[in-house]
């Protein structure tokens, strides 16, 4: 895969914006940030229960390597410059797919945040050539993190027993969204006189996805 069919490694989205993870300036911020959200995320997130700076800064030192790699595309969520949350896309079992993630501060949810940084990070993955859909998993008692496939025109594929629970809140059934990968609109070739050029191809078409766990 070449430099070229990599997601943007900023993405403006208008009151917040999404970038890479940078293992020399994040730490802190990242620790942070963590730390003050321990208890909104402990209940959903099973990473939580192991949290330390030493996996902090494990997270961050593989977030390049699997950047560059196509393993992960690992976002940090910011806000006027300061560290809100994070947003990923991994690749699924098979290898068309990427799995998508995301989780914010407590201080930063019910705004729609995860949501249109959900769908931007969407929007990157069908840019890519080789991805064919994206799937979103979560706890079925995880309503909040279920609204967000929901609103984006996820469906449904399938739900899946974890035992034990991975989290303390889990009731232990996952629920897997997919949104495949848009089809490019039909296009109508106009008659051109012959010294006039073919119009462009037509993209795919990604506007169903609104640029618009938890909230």
């Amino acid at each position: 895969m070449t430099a070229m069919e990599r997601p943007l490694q900023t993405i403006d989205c208008g009151d917040f914006a999404l970038r890479r993870w940078q293992a020399e300036n994040d730490f802190e911020p990242l620790f942070r940030l963590i730390e003050e959200s321990l208890d909104h995320l402990a209940p959903w997130m099973p990473w939580v229960a192991r949290h330390s700076r030493e996996a902090t800064r494990t997270f961050l030192a593989g977030c390049d390597p699997k950047w560059q790699s196509g393993e992960a595309y690992n976002y940090a969520i910011t806000r006027q410059g300061t560290l809100i949350g994070s947003c990923t896309m991994r690749r699924a079992i098979k290898p068309q797919g990427l799995v998508m993630g995301y989780w914010l501060h407590p201080g930063a949810t019910g705004q729609g945040i995860a949501t249109r940084a959900t769908a931007a990070t969407a929007s990157e993955a069908f840019a890519l050539p080789d991805v064919q859909f994206l799937e979103i998993a979560h706890d079925q008692a995880n309503t909040a993190s279920g609204a967000i496939p929901r609103r984006l025109g996820f469906s449904e594929v399938r739900r899946e027993i974890i035992t034990p629970p991975a989290a303390p809140s889990d009731s232990g059934i996952d629920v897997v969204w997919r949104l495949n990968r848009p089809n490019p609109r039909p296009s109508v070739t106009p008659r051109l006189p012959e010294a006039q050029s073919a119009p462009r191809a037509y993209q795919p078409d990604t506007r169903s996805i609104r640029h618009c766990s938890t909230n």
